[in-house]
């Protein structure tokens, strides 16, 4: 009834789709700064946030308290989670696309688990490359994920020469069960990093600031323009990749560059963040389902909603058993994995019936 709604009413009103996805952010941006341990009033918020970006403005004073809460703890919490959460929605609604399967994501490709071994190396042996010094982290997570979804692709190829999506699915799902194992042996290797890998593995933006949202932002804005730039491709290869050859789509090219992008984003953000699993595979399917398969509007959509989702589960990890804060990828997890049962029942289902 939902989907008829939505589909029915407002899927050429592209506009009102943005209006709705913009405000669900903005919301989502705002109780999560205001509520926590001390609450900080909404139009407070709006006043300090105003200040900083017009300084010129006079305002009325603001409590010093707030404002240290605001633009010291929660801000920078709120943004980076919207970012990570920007990150695995548009790379999951690209393999999607890429993959034409709703099950596709970051996480059940592997190459979250691939980031993730990248991550773990480089706090594990504390590896710091010259020249990009901070950037070391996110460029090794990155190598590892980007290394991770050939090895997998390569993989299903001997197994399938037709490269079947169940058969693409299951090898990458095989590969994160071996990555996982790899991380679980540098862990029982580890002697004082282990309380440093064992919290980022959990999945957090905690006491990460500001300059961990600057490690992200430039690859997130990259990714996410190359993705973007190919959503047309993404479209043709929906419907099946000899039809997007017979449309004039380079390919292996275009799915060479896809996967990349999709690469950056996943390990930018695991690098950041650690594993946060299912974002990547219940927003895009979600946004599919209100507003259409068009990659066109599906990527941005994705991205403002993937952020404010991301957003909001940080919200209950935090507060859901206050003073104790959970993992944010348990949150994640506990929404992800009915949803992944849903859609995998569902398409069973349809099979049955065709």
């Amino acid at each position: 009834m939902l989907k008829h709604f939505f589909q029915g009413n407002f899927l050429n009103n592209r506009l009102f789709a943005y209006c709705l996805a913009v405000l669900f952010l903005i919301a989502s941006a705002l109780i999560g700064i205001s509520i926590g341990t001390v609450s900080v009033p909404i139009i407070s918020i709006i006043k300090i946030i105003g200040s900083e970006m017009f300084p010129f403005i006079p305002r009325e004073p603001i409590d010093p308290m707030y404002a240290n809460i605001v633009l010291n703890i929660r801000l920078p919490r709120v943004i980076l989670a919207g970012l990570v959460g920007a990150a695995l929605a548009i790379a999951g609604a690209a393999f999607q696309g890429l993959l034409r399967n709703p099950l596709a994501d970051p996480y059940t490709l592997g190459v979250s688990s691939g980031a993730s071994v990248g991550a773990v190396m480089t706090l594990f042996f504390q590896i710091s490359l010259p020249v990009i010094g901070s950037f070391t982290l996110p460029f090794i997570s990155i190598l590892c994920a980007f290394l991770t979804i050939f090895l997998v692709l390569g993989f299903a190829r001997r197994i399938d020469r037709s490269m079947k999506v169940e058969t693409i699915i299951l090898t990458g799902i095989i590969f994160s069960s071996f990555l996982g194992a790899m991380i679980s042996l540098l862990i029982a290797l580890t002697g004082d990093e282990l309380r440093q890998i064992l919290g980022w593995l959990l999945g957090s933006v905690s006491m990460r600031g500001w300059p961990y949202i600057k490690m992200i932002l430039p690859f997130l804005i990259v990714g996410s323009l190359i993705l973007i730039a190919n959503s047309k491709e993404l479209n043709a290869m929906s419907f099946g990749e000899e039809r997007a050859q017979h449309l004039g789509v380079n390919v292996q090219r275009r799915k060479l560059t896809i996967l990349i992008a999709g690469s950056i984003l996943t390990g930018a953000a695991v690098a950041v963040s650690g594993t946060i699993g299912f974002v990547g595979l219940v927003i895009p399917h979600l946004t599919r389902i209100l507003w259409g398969p068009d990659h066109t509007h599906l990527l941005p959509l994705s991205i403002l909603t993937g952020s404010g989702f991301l957003i909001l589960a940080d919200l209950v990890s935090r507060t859901i058993i206050s003073p104790v804060e959970l993992p944010i990828g348990v949150i994640t997890a506990l929404i992800g994995a009915p949803v992944f049962g849903l859609i995998l029942l569902k398409r069973r289902g349809g099979e049955r019936r065709g």
